[in-house]
């Protein structure tokens, strides 16, 4: 039998310390996605309500089919900036009609639901999610454009999200507008850059100029009706291609628009009743840390979100800072990579290699779960060739072409945090644990590092070397890097596409692999250049 074994004591003194920590660190999340969740506060969204109208969140959970999970991305982003948290829209995986798709929905009630920068990078890692994993983008509509006293950081970037919108449909990957409200502007491209367009009654006002820009700029005399609303737009320009009477006839046509597309899933689970862990989910508040300097044994992480715990273990004998490994996660074939011990060493890097090249020859998609202070350094690992062997790895991880999710559960720093798949390898999905830090290096370490720079400069000078001075600029890199690191400034950059609860690690995993193979999961034999 290949199922995993557990030596955790989830009722121990240092678990339940680690439990406690954790919780602690999800409530101080839960506070900043409360602000997103709340989007303009209750008095807009009070005013929203009285205009007869639903919130972005009420239009997606009626856009849903009935008890289907809602997979919410990036519900941070724009967290440590002078933006709403959350990014003016609200955005995640859902299924309609049995069809898996990707959800963005402006938030009406944060200033109208105008595109801060925010706004605009999150709808682009939305628009690469849909690309990259064949999923039909719906767009539900109302935003009144561009946020204008941002418009240097938006309107350069902002372009892509036109460019994305074609790019999607000649990829064969459906777009449907939803339109619920204004779309104006560079708005209005919106809709007329979707395959399928909806708009509603006495609601929809789609134009490039609103009535007093038409008037200062043209002199002609209009109004919203005949300028831009659904009637002539479905009757007239034909920019409609439905026309409702109202948000619920939309959401409704919306449906149906899906239903019609014909939409298949490239694959699915090897098994459509696959078998719980054996061990409780519960169990994983307790088992990273509150001290990352301590070690944790990955494979208890592993035996809580995997298929009946089962674990096929790949070299276990070797290179042992790093576990690799097949499994089954919902059904669905994985291989896994798990940093055990923090450094990544020459065997590590070699064994990674290898398996990435076997999941590629099988077609299977790989998890990395990082806790890594990055690749080993020193003189002897130098002579023995460590960063050609983690060259290996991340060339291995670079030209992989089967899909990659990434979990950061505690450190993830250096190029260890390239070679596990970081945000710059193009990870499909990446979450993190309240429990994850990601920098260059640790902040004591990067601390040291200066401060040991600075001191050796001042007597290669023949300079004063002032201790007091140096030992303050030390503590307040610490301190700076260590709140940098933190997760919820990574997740407000969109670094991340959200923080999990450890205990719904096994769901959100099951509902990116579903997304994952609406694409076709194929590998590859073309690497780079192995030095060996």
């Amino acid at each position: 039998m290949t199922r995993l074994h557990s030596t955790f004591d989830p009722s121990g003194a240092e678990a339940r310390a680690n439990a406690q920590a954790m919780c602690e660190q999800l409530e101080e999340i839960g506070q900043q996605v409360a602000l997103a969740l709340a989007g303009g506060g209750p008095q807009y969204v009070d005013r929203h309500h009285a205009r007869g109208k639903l919130t972005a969140r009420e239009r997606i959970q009626l856009l849903l089919d009935r008890d289907s999970p809602f997979l919410e991305l990036a519900s941070l982003a724009g967290y440590g900036s002078p933006y709403t948290v959350g990014g003016s829209v609200v955005a995640g995986v859902g299924v309609v009609e049995g069809v898996e798709c990707l959800l963005v929905a402006n938030d009406p009630t944060v200033r109208g639901g105008s595109s801060n920068p925010a706004t605009v990078k999150k709808t682009l890692r939305m628009h690469e999610i849909a690309l990259q994993n064949r999923l039909p983008l719906i767009s539900l509509v109302e935003s009144g454009g561009a946020d204008l006293p941002s418009q240097k950081d938006i309107f350069i970037p902002g372009g892509a999200t036109f460019r994305n919108l074609t790019r999607l449909s000649a990829a064969g990957i459906p777009t449907i507008a939803l339109v619920f409200g204004n779309s104006t502007a560079g708005g209005a491209y919106l809709p007329g850059l979707s395959d399928h367009v909806v708009m509603i009654e006495e609601r929809s006002k789609v134009f490039l100029a609103g009535p007093p820009l038409v008037k200062a700029a043209t002199g002609e005399e209009s109004d919203d009706e005949s300028l831009g609303g659904a009637s002539m737009h479905a009757r007239i320009s034909g920019l409609a291609d439905y026309y409702a009477l109202d948000e619920q006839d939309a959401i409704r046509i919306g449906r149906r628009i899906v239903a019609r597309l014909n939409w298949r899933k490239a694959s699915g689970p090897v098994t459509d009743a696959p078998k719980p862990p054996r061990f409780a989910a519960e169990d994983l508040l307790g088992i990273v840390p509150a001290d990352l300097k301590n070690p944790f044994d990955p494979r208890e992480v592993i035996a809580r979100i995997v298929d009946d715990s089962d674990f096929d273990e790949f070299k276990p004998l070797y290179g042992s800072s790093l576990v690799t490994g097949w499994a089954q996660l919902h059904g669905f074939p994985v291989g896994i990579l798990a940093n055990a011990r923090g450094v990544l060493f020459s065997a590590e890097s070699q064994k990674a290699a290898q398996f990435i090249q076997l999941a590629n020859r099988s077609n299977t998609a790989l998890i990395f779960l990082h806790n890594t202070t990055g690749y080993m350094v020193g003189k002897e690992y130098e002579q023995g060739g460590i960063i050609k062997h983690g060259s290996m790895m991340i060339n291995a991880v670079s030209n992989s072409t089967v899909p990659h999710i990434s979990v950061l559960l505690g450190n993830s720093y250096g190029a260890g945090h390239y070679g596990m798949c970081g945000r710059a390898y193009e990870p499909r999905f990446l979450f993190s644990w309240p429990s994850a830090r990601s920098s260059v290096m640790g902040a004591q370490q990067l601390a040291d590092v200066t401060y040991s720079v600075s001191k050796a400069s001042a007597l290669a000078q023949g300079k004063p070397f002032d201790e007091d001075t140096a030992q303050a600029v030390r503590r307040a890199i610490q301190a700076q890097i260590s709140a940098e690191a933190m997760p919820m400034v990574l997740s407000g950059l969109l670094y991340d596409d959200g923080i999990i609860d450890p205990r719904d690690t096994r769901d959100v995993l099951g509902i990116a692999l579903s997304a994952i193979h609406t694409a076709p999961v194929e590998g590859t034999s073309s690497f780079g250049v192995f030095r060996m």
